[in-house]
């Protein structure tokens, strides 16, 4: 579960706790949301404060001091605790090129209050337009060393399960392990049935299990071709950031990757919420928190307008086409020629039947057709996703290559989510009708 060298893994659309589960990125670095300081036990030992101090000035992980401490001083078994601060932790021990560390702080940072330099703002773009790929998240529980326990949802969604690592086999003599090709097994656990029942669980109730997600980008200028992570455990920053991707999506045909207006960042800062929480004895109470936020200081309208000049110029390089003889091609983003979208006629009504066109030409050859191939294969009917597409990605998605590659590729992320194809679907035309 080391982050830096965390690999790519395919995309599923399972719902999780606040959405579903998402892509992972090769990550390069981590960004903290605070820090870690002194447990009163050991702010008495002048030994564990040397040690504290000292990796605080070399830029030492959080991890390496608190292990530096209980080798030193065996009896403070947990000298640190997280404290939570106004501004975000950079320190050059987390990321796989230390001067990445150095340059973030040197272009973003600010000093305010005491003359240091920190981290309390910076700007940040997305690699992926599914939210649920740049803020995967899950209820884990972590043992003394590895990942004991997490949450995963069934290919419908309708099941949250506790899974846990397989126990490694032993070879016939029961005295040498087997070796496991692809890593260990991920089994669900034997109590309750597997299910994840956090009122239920005592691990979560003994807060050893807890949500635990994160935010994954790049920051515009910073010369790293891996992504950053930026971990969280709250609920609250979570859900209003997922608020916020969803808007952006609406506004911009269902994009989030990318500057939003061509030269715009999302921006990533902490401010100061009265947080609601239920205390030891179950009294409702506020405690002031500094939350993660994501802001999107862009003009709304300018989205639009963008995304109605994208589809007005995607309509044009048709009409070109057109007029230029080519009735049956049109234009693809680098301006070369694309395949043809296929016309809204009676062969395009025949789609919904797959015996109609050869295989062959469906695949390679009308790009349209295979999209509408794959919605038949994912048992979505044809009236419902028509107007699932129409209000995402506008009336005219099935004339250009643009929009057809681009709806091609929301339903192909589809496959992986199984018989939860529709349900997805559903919940878009949902939100959708929430806000017309």
């Amino acid at each position: 579960m080391n982050s830096l060298t965390m690999t790519c893994a395919t995309m599923s659309m399972a719902p999780t706790i606040i959405g579903a589960t998402a892509t992972r990125f090769p990550i390069g670095g981590k960004i903290r949301p605070g820090i870690k300081v002194l447990t009163q036990a050991a702010e008495r030992n002048s030994h564990a404060k040397q040690i504290y101090e000292a990796g605080l000035n070399a830029g030492t992980a959080f991890e390496e001091i608190e292990a530096e401490i209980t080798r030193a001083v065996p009896e403070l078994s947990y000298p640190l605790v997280p404290k939570n601060v106004s501004y975000f932790t950079v320190r050059r021990a987390d990321f796989a090129m230390p001067e990445v560390a150095d340059v973030i702080l040197e272009k973003f940072g600010e000093e305010r209050v005491d003359g240091v330099r920190r981290l309390y703002r910076f700007p940040v773009v997305f690699p992926a337009d599914a939210w649920q790929a740049i803020m995967p998240h899950a209820l884990m529980c972590y043992g003394a060393s590895e990942l004991k326990y997490w949450s995963e949802y069934s290919p419908d969604g309708r099941e949250r399960y506790c899974m846990s690592f397989a126990r490694v086999p032993l070879d016939a003599g029961g005295k040498r392990a087997i070796r496991i090709f692809g890593g260990r097994k991920h089994v669900m656990r034997t109590e309750n049935d597997g299910r994840c029942d956090p009122e239920g669980c005592r691990e979560y109730q003994s807060k050893q299990c807890n949500l635990t997600g994160r935010f994954i980008f790049m920051i515009p200028g910073i010369p790293s071709l891996n992504a950053i992570e930026l971990v969280t455990n709250s609920f609250y920053s979570m859900n209003a950031a997922r608020q916020t991707l969803e808007t952006v999506a609406l506004l911009r045909g269902g994009r989030i990757s990318g500057f939003l207006d061509g030269r715009t960042s999302f921006w990533m800062t902490k401010k100061l919420h009265d947080v609601a929480m239920i205390d030891e004895e179950g009294q409702p109470r506020r405690v002031p928190q500094w939350l993660i936020e994501l802001e999107a200081p862009v003009d709304p309208t300018r989205l639009l307008r963008i995304e109605r000049d994208q589809a007005r110029i995607a309509e044009g390089e048709r009409a070109v086409a057109l007029l230029a003889g080519a009735p049956t091609a049109t234009i693809d983003d680098a301006g070369g020629a694309a395949a043809a979208p296929l016309p809204l006629t009676e062969e395009a009504e025949g789609i919904a039947e797959p015996e109609r066109l050869p295989a062959e030409r469906r695949a390679e050859d009308d790009p349209l057709a295979a999209l509408y191939a794959l919605v038949v294969e994912l048992k979505i009917p044809r009236d419902k996703f028509e107007r699932y597409a129409k209000k995402k990605y506008g009336a005219g998605w099935s004339r250009n290559a643009t929009g057809v590659r681009r709806v091609a590729g929301a339903v192909g992320s589809f496959k992986a989510n199984g018989n939860g194809a529709l349900a997805a679907i559903d919940a878009e035309l949902d939100m959708f009708t929430s806000i017309d």
